[in-house]
């Protein structure tokens, strides 16, 4: 059976991790695993915030099972969890490599604030009513 590939997307909101995702998605043939993408079609209401946050961590743990599945049958996987602790990091390439799969960390990143605020500000212009709509104090 062929080995599978995680590939990790790091960094902050802003830096192009989706971006990046899917086009590796694309050129690689790879599933790619979005949380916010998932909380945003489970939420009733897109401006409930305290569900978007509440939802984070059992759609993150979900989308690992998936993936560790996935893995195992020799896919490549990609998560864009954001990655920002190497904590948690290294706990999901333990848990890959446990299963016989290869690492791939990408990191994606702004030259500085200005461009990330810059980036955020024109998402949340696309999606508005989205409960992924940013704040400069949040980001």
């Amino acid at each position: 059976m062929a080995q599978g590939t995680l590939i990790l997307i790091c960094g902050l909101p802003g830096a192009g991790k989706t971006t990046l995702a899917r086009r590796l998605a694309l050129q690689r043939g790879a599933v790619r695993m979005c949380p916010d993408d998932w909380i945003e079609a489970m939420l009733a209401d897109p401006t409930d915030v305290i569900e978007r946050d509440r939802l984070r961590d059992p759609v993150e743990n979900l989308q690992w099972e998936l993936a560790k599945e996935w893995l195992r049958f020799g896919h490549i996987v990609i998560l864009e969890n954001g990655f920002w602790s190497e904590e948690e990091r290294t706990q999901y390439a333990c848990e890959a490599i446990a299963i016989g799969a290869l690492i791939e960390l990408f990191y994606t990143e702004a030259p500085d604030f200005d461009r990330l605020w810059s980036r955020v500000s024109s998402r949340n212009i696309e999606i508005t009513g989205s409960p992924f709509v940013m704040s400069i104090n949040e980001l």
